[in-house]
């Protein structure tokens, strides 16, 4: 894999471990460390090196927005070529949009709302339209998760292979205790590149760090945070070439090609969403990432071969207007 940024073979290495089994301890980096070969100090340099090449976003816990009684979706747009940017920065500016793309399709403003609260959710969606005023908009809000895993492979090995896919419930608006709600509520924000990143933290949540650390790995043991590690920014790592695949597949087949299609491991994301007189047809999304359009094309290709399913939209993404973690309060 070419990237864009030249990277040593421990580098690629420990940007995986980041990614994927960031340790919940004391000492995360002296573990990583440990796993690498390298002292601690060593392991904190090369991770300040790697934010500084952009190559690592976000080192932080990913939450699941539901567990913690959000409301989520996905909305697509039609706007003017020239009024996107003036909508993209209406719509960025909420709290709530994780992710806000221009996409290469006739609906050209793709976005991400999480919000408390279905009232909530729909009101705010009502401001856009009033603001913006695009030529048409609609929500498409998940009814079903197949998959959710930001993974990009530095080293090159699983490429082509299948990823796991763990075929369990989402969870729903989970109970917290206090201790807990403070963790969540402190534990969101760029962990500092110190050798113990957490004391603090867990100080500021009031709590001591061995309650914080077990309330993080029972939070990650019931779904209610995905994981807790690195976000990195994949166009400087390489992949350069991403796009929304966007499948037609027989309700009868949803769950079968659902979970063929996120076995896939350039697949980052797939979902069942709810269809509507708007967008009629296509039910089944994934997100698909490769350091060339070439390769996406392989793997659209890959991925017929394996479900049958031949009916799908291909939109590629124009420019990124935002890209990061939505903060949750409980």
């Amino acid at each position: 894999m070419k990237l864009n940024i030249k990277l040593d073979q421990t580098e690629r290495t420990l940007v995986n471990l980041m990614q994927t089994d960031f340790p919940l301890e004391q000492d995360p980096f002296a573990a990583l460390g440990e796993k690498l070969g390298l002292s601690e100090a060593e392991v904190l340099r090369r991770v300040q090196e790697l934010r500084e090449k952009k190559i690592i976003r976000i080192l932080g816990p990913v939450f699941n927005s539901r567990s913690l009684g959000y409301q989520s979706t996905l909305v697509a747009m039609r706007v003017p070529e020239n009024r996107i940017e003036h909508a993209a920065s209406i719509i960025s500016q909420h709290s709530g949009v994780g992710h806000n793309y221009q996409r290469d399709h006739q609906y050209n403003l793709w976005f991400t709302l999480a919000i408390r609260g279905n009232h909530d959710l729909k009101k705010t969606l009502g401001e856009f339209e009033k603001q913006i005023q695009p030529e048409s908009m609609f929500e498409l809000p998940a009814t079903k998760l197949f998959k959710i895993r930001l993974f990009f492979d530095l080293e090159g090995n699983g490429n082509h292979t299948e990823d796991t896919v763990t075929k369990t419930p989402q969870p729903v608006a989970a109970p917290l205790s206090e201790s807990e709600r403070a963790v969540i509520n402190e534990v969101q924000q760029q962990l500092p590149l110190i050798n113990r990143p957490f004391d603090d933290i867990a100080q500021n949540a009031g709590v001591d760090i061995e309650e914080f650390l077990s309330i993080c790995r029972s939070l990650q043991e019931r779904g209610i945070m995905r994981r807790l590690g690195a976000s990195i920014e994949h166009q400087n790592a390489g992949f350069v070439a991403n796009a929304m695949v966007c499948w037609e597949v027989p309700q009868s087949r949803v769950d079968e090609v659902g979970y063929k299609m996120a076995a896939f491991k350039e697949v980052t994301h797939c979902y069942e969403r709810k269809t509507n007189h708007l967008w009629p047809r296509y039910n089944v999304f994934t997100m698909i990432h490769a350091d060339t359009e070439a390769k996406n094309v392989e793997t659209v290709d890959r991925m017929i071969r394996k479900t049958g399913i031949d009916e799908y939209q291909v939109l590629s993404t124009k420019r990124e207007f935002k890209k990061d973690r939505v903060r949750y309060r409980v």
